[in-house]
């Protein structure tokens, strides 16, 4: 009836019931190596509540940031509930098959991969390969992620939320 069903970051399929109780996050990420600065952004949708946050670090690696984008989203999360995760970065699509043993293990950014890794055991995650374009939110997630970038370039490592005024204008669908 109606296709495969969605599979959760460990490989277990996503039961019926959560899915209705779908925590969506659209998060992006922005390097710049010439510069070596990276900036992150995501939002993140329960129902019809809305929050996000954008941040940026000079001289981090490309995985780095994907990981400080989703640990900064998972610490954003409700106790309970199914998460969906859209985005485009290949580092943050990554993560699932490498906390499964399908890549090289760990040994850097630790901080970031122990609680991704605790969220990702205790919950159904799914991560999607987020499509572009215009007035989406992952092209508002795109956004701030590059304006995450460009001012950690210019005044270092910082976080910051989102104004719930930006965030109303952030494209996700009701």
């Amino acid at each position: 009836m109606g296709g495969p069903r969605p599979m959760a970051g460990d490989g277990q399929a996503v039961l019926g019931a959560a899915m209705a109780d779908m925590i969506k996050i659209w998060l992006e990420t922005a390097y710049n190596p010439a510069f070596r600065c990276g900036g992150w952004a995501y939002v993140l949708a329960e129902g019809r509540a809305l929050s996000g946050a954008a941040g940026g670090e000079r001289t981090p690696s490309t995985e780095r940031i994907a990981l400080a984008a989703l640990a900064d989203a998972f610490k954003s999360l409700p106790p309970a509930g199914a998460v969906e995760v859209h985005c485009t970065s290949p580092q943050a699509l990554a993560v699932p098959r490498r906390i499964a043993g399908g890549g090289d293990p760990p040994y850097e950014d630790l901080e970031y991969w122990a609680p991704i890794t605790t969220v990702l055991k205790a919950r159904t995650v799914r991560f999607v390969a987020a499509s572009g374009g215009a007035r989406t939110p992952t092209a508002f997630a795109a956004a701030w992620a590059d304006l995450g970038r460009d001012k950690a370039k210019s005044g270092g490592n910082f976080r910051s939320a989102i104004p719930k005024t930006n965030l109303a204008k952030a494209g996700v669908p009701a």
